[in-house]
């Protein structure tokens, strides 16, 4: 969590797509990752946001 609150103060954009997961909100969630959830919708990420296979968070 400490690793995202970094970089999201360092300016990455909370909604950036790449990698094997789509996106950072993907990736917490699907690891089950409640907090860093938390974190990144606070900070504005977009929970309905789909990556290159139509996926979404939710």
């Amino acid at each position: 969590e400490q690793v995202v609150k970094t970089l999201l103060n360092a300016g990455a954009d909370v909604n950036a797509q790449g990698g094997r997961y789509g996106n950072a909100l993907q990736a917490a969630s699907w690891g089950g990752h409640e907090q860093v959830v938390k974190t990144l919708l606070n900070a504005g990420a977009h929970q309905h946001l789909e990556d290159d296979l139509a996926l979404s968070p939710e």
